[in-house]
């Protein structure tokens, strides 16, 4: 299995030089064998990689996004050259970089005199295997680059960070922490459930409210009293069975069905008791009429 890593890398204690006319920091340290990050770099596979990091890209700060993604040309700072590897502590080199960059003076003050502030880190694609709690690195496949990042927050030194770098996914989750993931993925907590519960209280409240409206917008529309109108006749054209059977519709359409069903039926009954018929307009349909027929008509 592949993966893309990124390790900072702590040169404290190490013998320097910088070469402010060359523009050359010698003897820096590129990458150790055990990582705060939880991995552990086989030493042989160390060694083997030392000639994939030479004239190695140094850029500043990591990509943004994937790991491979292009870098900008003011990011290029310089490049790693005499790479060497030392038993029982990494990967070592010489960092050339660029006096004329916007950020060379700034480099060379920090790895003279504060080189907790500034660091490398590499920026490489791995074959890695778990091993007990803690990750095996069994070969570096290929070197991105070699990045110039701050991170004084958690570092120890000029050029290993305590924090992850690398894109998350799912996948990964589920290969490096399956303990994690099963934990996460089991049955829901009591707070969880009723958070759901009270979610979906008020998602079915605020349905209800929305079918209300649209109902008493289609009583206005085709002129029909509001359910909670005071006068008796007018709640005996829109009853309370009635208004609920228009909430119970499924859609807008099947409620603006119903009203207009219960339109017509007002209105014969109105042609009825006056013994002709009346105009096509809606309003005043609930005008005076014989309550009790009515009753007996739509009952």
């Amino acid at each position: 299995m592949t993966d893309w890593l990124q390790e900072f890398c702590d040169s404290r204690g190490v013998l320097m030089r910088v070469d402010r006319q060359a523009g050359v920091i010698r003897g820096v340290k590129l990458l150790g064998l055990e990582s705060r990050n939880g991995r552990d770099y086989l030493p042989e596979a160390v060694a083997e990689a030392a000639c994939l990091y030479e004239d190695a890209k140094v850029n500043v700060n990591h990509p943004k996004g994937s790991p491979s993604s292009p870098r900008d040309y003011q990011d290029r700072i310089g490049a790693i050259r005499q790479v060497t590897f030392r038993p029982g502590e990494g990967l070592f080199g010489d960092f050339h970089f660029n006096p004329k960059h916007a950020l060379a003076e700034q480099l060379m003050w920090d790895a003279e005199h504060a080189p907790e502030n500034v660091g490398f880190s590499h920026n490489v694609e791995a074959k890695v295997a778990r091993r007990g709690d803690r990750t095996a690195v069994e070969a570096i496949m290929r070197v991105q680059s070699v990045d110039l990042v701050a991170d004084p927050a958690t570092t120890r030194g000029l050029f290993e960070s305590a924090s992850e770098s690398k894109q998350l996914t799912i996948e990964a989750l589920q290969r490096d922490y399956p303990e994690l993931v099963e934990s996460l993925l089991a049955e829901p907590t009591a707070e969880t459930e009723r958070l759901r519960k009270e979610v979906e209280r008020w998602a079915a409240l605020e349905a209800d409210h929305r079918r209300r409206a649209t109902a008493r917008r289609l009583l206005r529309e085709f002129a029909l009293p509001d359910p909670e109108a005071a006068n008796p006749r007018a709640k005996t054209v829109v009853s309370e069975r009635f208004f609920e059977s228009l909430l119970a519709a499924p859609d807008e359409a099947a409620m603006r069905t119903l009203v207009e069903e219960r339109v017509r039926l007002v209105r014969a009954l109105r042609e009825d008791a006056a013994g002709q018929p009346e105009s096509r307009d809606q309003h005043g349909m609930y005008a005076p009429m014989n309550a009790e027929s009515f009753v007996r008509a739509i009952t």
